[in-house]
């Protein structure tokens, strides 16, 4: 087996009638377990190798726990004698998905923080993930979801059906330590949130995609966007999903940045970086750059300024011109706003 062992997790989950999983919760992924751990998985399983997921019963959790760590071993105590399937998904490499407990892992271990958006192979997901009905008695099947409302109804209960999607929300799976989500269905599994990060009410993080902490999110982190420490994204605002339009920029927004309300951008941006309110940068919008004494210098693609720092993009109010100028004041987020105390 490869030395270099990328992740196993043991978790508990959901599969619909005809067996098939809908669902995977890993309470602690372990990242690049040590050889002598995984080995000794292999011996009490039999496993020889690869990326794999193993259903366990009561009798392999048993056979297994001498072998785990403390963590692992509280975990499955707490997992024994469930009737819900438990399971041990072994990633050997970072290889494209092949199976739903496969693609829960990935997430978690996105979510969990060991990894960063765009660092984790995440080829085939859409694939690995059923489109899911998001209930307040868990996920099922939306075959299987009339009979069960009917069921529900049945005892004079109501089934509640918080979303359809292939992604559940973050925090039904992981919450990591201090951040601040007002509403929690607007952050997926898979997102990453650093330390010091707030996520408003109208703000949005998706999958592979995140904050360096701290950081404050009103608007939309698109998926494959990550965001540097002590920036902002303001109300409305938005980020260009990692390859958006067949283009080749991958988006990350540097430290310090300001990205202003109902603003965006389409390119990376380096440090200290502003973008005015309302101004939404593509790839392809015509920016004006100016030099220290307003005088343009150049006249270019907005595309040839990606990745650069000190840029400060507003938009002329008599010419209706993109510009692009120096940023010559420094953006701090406001320390009282990031206390997760």
């Amino acid at each position: 087996m490869n030395p270099e062992f990328y992740s196993y997790a043991i978790g508990i989950g959901t599969r619909n009638k005809h067996g098939q999983w809908l669902e995977v919760y890993y309470p602690a992924p372990v990242f690049k377990p040590a050889a002598a751990e995984i080995q000794a998985i292999a011996t009490a399983l039999g496993y020889q190798g690869g990326n794999t997921s193993i259903e366990l019963t009561d009798a392999s959790l048993g056979q297994l726990q001498p072998h785990l760590n403390q963590a692992q071993q509280a975990i499955v105590a707490q997992i024994a004698g469930s009737t819900q399937p438990r399971v041990i998904t072994l990633l050997e490499t970072d290889a494209a998905l092949a199976s739903t407990p496969e693609a829960y892992l990935k997430l978690h271990l996105l979510s969990h923080r060991h990894v960063l958006p765009n660092q984790i192979n995440l080829a085939g997901i859409f694939a690995q993930l059923p489109n899911v009905a998001w209930t307040n008695r868990g996920a099922i099947d939306l075959a299987e979801l009339p009979e069960a409302q009917t069921k529900a109804r049945a005892r004079g209960e109501l089934l509640e059906v918080a979303a359809v999607d292939k992604f559940p929300k973050m925090t039904n799976y992981v919450v990591p330590s201090g951040v601040r989500i007002a509403h929690t269905a607007r952050v997926r599994l898979g997102a990453y949130l650093g330390e010091g990060t707030t996520v408003m009410h109208e703000g949005f993080v998706n999958f592979n995609a995140g904050t360096e902490g701290p950081n404050m999110v009103e608007g939309r982190l698109s998926q494959g966007v990550i965001m540097h420490a002590g920036s902002d994204l303001g109300g409305g605002a938005s980020t260009m999903g990692t390859l958006s339009g067949g283009g080749q920029l991958v988006l990350s927004v540097g430290r310090d940045c300001l990205i202003g309300a109902n603003a965006g951008t389409g390119i990376p941006l380096g440090d200290r970086c502003i973008i005015e309110a309302g101004l939404y940068i593509t790839a392809s919008t015509r920016v004006l750059v100016l030099d220290e004494h307003k005088n343009i210098v150049s006249k270019v693609k907005a595309r040839d300024l990606a990745g650069q720092s000190d840029m400060l993009f507003i938009r002329n109010s008599e010419t209706g011109a993109v510009e692009c100028r120096t940023n010559s004041k420094a953006i701090e987020l406001n320390p009282a706003l990031h206390s997760h105390n």
